[in-house]
């Protein structure tokens, strides 16, 4: 809907920051950054545990029965 009425990627993201401006203030924006930069890698650490318990199940899997 916003891509009709004329406004392409950049004009959109500029309003996105501009919300979030206003939402947030100048000052609080570092923080909320570090905050998501910091649940990203949380998201990242758990994939790569869930990967590693996928791998161990399928190795146990593979096993034949003693």
């Amino acid at each position: 809907m916003v891509l009709a009425m004329g406004l392409g990627s950049p004009e959109l993201w500029l309003i996105i920051l501009a919300v979030v401006i206003l939402l947030f203030g100048g000052s609080k924006i570092p923080q909320l950054m570090r905050g998501v930069g910091q649940g990203v890698g949380e998201l990242k650490k758990g994939l790569d545990e869930g990967k590693q318990h996928i791998e161990g199940i399928k190795e146990d899997a593979t096993k034949p029965p003693v």
